[in-house]
């Protein structure tokens, strides 16, 4: 079980890394001084990345609870 914990940690440090970059990205195109309509399509670009790396955090740590509580 202990590959488990660790690959689910990896997954969620994966995730981790997204969520950082979308807030880089976001603060960024804030400091850019964009029009309206620029800022919200460059983050629109972001946002599929930020639920993504969500995603990956949420599955990484469901996987350590899960490998913990069978291990």
């Amino acid at each position: 079980m202990e590959y488990l914990i660790w690959s689910g940690a990896a997954i969620s440090c994966l995730g981790l890394f997204g969520i950082i970059w979308s807030i880089v990205a976001v603060a960024r195109a804030r400091r850019a001084g964009l029009s309206d309509e620029d800022l919200r399509a460059r983050l629109s670009r972001v946002l599929p990345v930020n639920l993504g790396a969500l995603f990956l955090s949420v599955i990484g740590l469901m996987v350590v609870v899960v490998a913990i509580i069978l291990g």
